[in-house]
């Protein structure tokens, strides 16, 4: 059956976006690195390879934004006072409802806590349907199991089989079946908010999961340490352990592990790399003060 005008121009946006994101990587990966020093238009349009002039309009179609207001928002001056005051701060805003534009906590999540049983089987006797589509945050990788999303990766040009590979190695045992028709499907509800928000299935030790569940406390827009994730996993001190947890997310943006900083404010590393983790939390913070406003 041929996808309806609507659903084919909402592919159309997401495929532009991602096209965006590929040229404005090194720019995003530089201001990661950079977003203290507040860098200037021709300082970012450098690091991309591009005039000023074509930086500032590709990079405004694809944030939506000016680089000078995303730059604003990605230096986390809110981030710092998040980690300062603690909980506190993120129970104030999650009490003002100020996670809604994010619509993660609207997602149905089944919690799929693996037993010792499970975990030997490594997803023997599931089927997993995975395929690729077009994300504001380049090519991504979706894997969907019978209750839902269960994973969803990104790659860059040329890593499609390796961002598989990573997918593949946490259910060995599954069957899988390639549908990138699925992934196309899922796409514009998981990233453009048209629809239903897909249903998440997380797939773990129970630890994880609950690492997981953690993050969904996090508000669009705003940041925590690692050592808050653990309080609120029931593990304080275990910052450790939370941290992989969180590397081992295996649903990317909508479970979103890109929120965890380090608590000196520094974004560190990031599975899918720190371009993407810059872009994600730019692009949030953004719209949250849209918002607000």
């Amino acid at each position: 059956m041929p996808l309806d005008v609507s659903h084919s121009e909402s592919l159309a946006r997401l495929d532009e976006q991602a096209q965006d994101y590929v040229r404005m990587a090194k720019a995003l990966e530089w201001l990661a690195d950079r977003w203290r020093d507040r860098p200037n238009l021709e300082e970012a349009a450098a690091a991309a390879g591009l005039s000023p002039f074509h930086f500032q309009r590709v990079f405004t179609r694809w944030a939506g934004v000016s680089p000078k207001t995303f730059m604003a928002s990605i230096a986390h001056a809110e981030a710092r006072t998040m980690l300062e005051d603690g909980a506190s701060v993120l129970d104030a805003a999650l009490d003002a409802g100020l996670s809604g534009p994010s619509r993660l906590h609207d997602l149905f999540i089944a919690h799929e806590a693996l037993t010792p049983g499970d975990a030997r089987r490594r997803g023997g006797g599931l089927e997993l349907r995975w395929g690729l589509a077009p994300t504001p945050f380049g090519q991504g990788l979706f894997v969907l199991a019978p209750r839902g999303l269960c994973g969803l990766a990104f790659a860059d040009a040329g890593e499609e089989e390796a961002a598989f590979a990573d997918m593949h190695r946490r259910w060995p045992a599954a069957r899988w079946v390639r549908d990138d028709a699925a992934a196309r499907a899922t796409a514009p509800a998981a990233f453009l908010g048209e629809g239903p928000p897909p249903p998440v299935v997380l797939m773990g030790p129970p630890f994880h999961v609950q690492v997981w569940k953690a993050l969904l406390r996090i508000p669009a827009g705003a940041t925590a340490s690692y050592a808050d994730v653990a309080r609120w996993a029931g593990k304080p001190g275990a910052f450790r352990a939370a941290g992989a947890a969180i590397g081992a997310n295996p649903v990317s943006y909508l479970i979103p592990c890109h929120r965890a900083i380090a608590r000196d404010g520094r974004l560190t590393g990031y599975h899918w790399g720190l371009a993407r983790k810059a872009a994600k939390l730019g692009t949030e913070a953004v719209r949250a003060a849209a918002e607000a406003a």
